[in-house]
């Protein structure tokens, strides 16, 4: 992909030249600034591509605490958006395996089978019927195997739909079918009894949050209202189940749509109380912005996966969410009172990566997600262009708390 890249930029250059310099000869006028204006907008990106380039020439030191970490799967496609759960004995890792970050009716869900985490085999493929598909997520549903995914028709993803298939061996699923009504985006689904389901949801088109409920998996409602939009519009969200039957959420914030990010970003922490009809805010974090995150539980604490910015926010194409930022998947400790994110550590990762997948077993904590080649510091803009791995950490429980940010 590298190579391809440099190839494709090798060649826009030279044409961008060569229309300049047609166009600097030209014994018209009109041709001429016509011709040189082509030639100027195809450099331009040609440029860009080149600047981010260069901006990728550090590596990164070693990773600040202990673990384990290996690949899942590198086989030269952007794998991307993972889950992780434990069921029937074995672990299920999903992910999208697509040529870049960008919508494309190529892209499909992967299901891989491990019975120790570490060799994994392919256990089914779902396409988009000639639909981008991405972000898929794994539950648990009556003993049954769920995995919800997102339709897209935006080449820059602007998902529409969810859709959802069940399976009570892995191997053999129903067909996708609707969610829940057109607009909402359906996350991770929890449970506290095993009879009935939440999940978050956000809609971009309002930028709104809400927590669904279903006592089948298949069909979900609005249960309550999380955060609605105005400025700050929510994006994907993710919710844990506490000790004293609360439920957290952790949110993702965003603030306009510039590729230079915005000041406004934020990570939204909210709680609520059985029935879970109305929400409290804990906190905005805008220290960062928590992207695909997902929460998990150890020792009794709190803590929080997702993506996080590298460079502080003083310059104005490198505020909260700048495509031209540097990326890490990131552990943080979430304070239960006050919803504070503490940073702890960073797994091995860089350019486009995070949306993360836990499996607590057996003393361990298992972390999948997905990242550019982890030593090489790519922004986040030229990540989404190249190929991506799916990797995992393994951290012991008992060790967790020796992270230090």
């Amino acid at each position: 992909m590298q190579v391809r890249l440099l190839r494709i930029s090798g060649v826009l250059c030279v044409a961008g030249f060569g229309l300049v310099l047609v166009g600097l000869v030209s014994p018209s006028l009109i041709i001429r600034i016509l011709v040189i204006i082509v030639g100027i907008l195809i450099l331009l990106p040609v440029s860009l591509l080149f600047w981010l380039w260069l901006q990728s020439g550090s590596k990164i030191g070693s990773i600040q605490a202990p673990m384990k970490t290996w690949v899942v799967r590198d086989d030269g496609s952007h794998n991307a958006f993972t889950d992780m759960v434990f069921w029937n004995e074995s672990f299920w890792l999903v992910f999208i395996s697509s040529p870049s970050h960008f919508a494309s009716d190529q892209s499909r869900v992967v299901l891989l089978r491990s019975r120790d985490g570490r060799d994994w085999q392919t256990a089914h493929e779902f396409g988009g019927d000639g639909q981008d598909i991405r972000d898929p997520k794994l539950g648990i549903i009556a003993q049954q195997l769920a995995v919800f995914a997102l339709l897209n028709k935006s080449f820059d993803a602007a998902p529409y739909a969810s859709v959802t298939s069940l399976s009570k061996n892995g191997l053999d699923w129903t067909p996708f079918r609707l969610t829940i009504q057109e607009g909402w985006l359906i996350g991770r689904p929890i449970t506290k009894d095993g009879t009935s389901w939440y999940a978050p949801a956000h809609r971009l088109d309002t930028g709104s949050a809400a927590l669904l409920s279903s006592t089948d998996g298949l069909d979900w409602r609005v249960h309550s209202r999380l955060f609605d939009g105005n400025i700050e519009r929510a994006d994907e969200t993710a919710m844990q189940l506490l000790k004293d039957g609360r439920l957290l959420a952790i949110t993702r914030l965003e603030a306009g749509s510039s590729i230079l990010g915005s000041d406004l970003a934020a990570t939204l922490v909210s709680i609520s109380e059985p029935p879970f009809t109305e929400w409290r805010i804990l906190a905005r974090n805008r220290t960062t912005r928590l992207d695909g995150p997902v929460m998990f539980m150890a020792n009794d604490q709190i803590y929080a996966v997702g993506r996080r910015q590298v460079e502080g926010q003083g310059s104005f194409w490198l505020k909260s969410g700048s495509v031209f930022s540097k990326k890490r998947t990131s552990i943080f400790h979430v304070e239960e009172k006050t919803g504070e994110l503490v940073y702890l550590a960073d797994l091995p990762s860089s350019g486009d990566t995070s949306y993360a997948g836990v499996v607590a077993r057996d003393g361990k904590i298992l972390i999948c997600y997905y990242t550019n080649e982890p030593t090489v510091d790519y922004p986040w803009l030229l990540g989404m262009l190249l190929p991506t791995r799916i990797q995992i950490v393994e951290l012991e429980i008992e060790k967790i708390n020796e992270f230090k940010g």
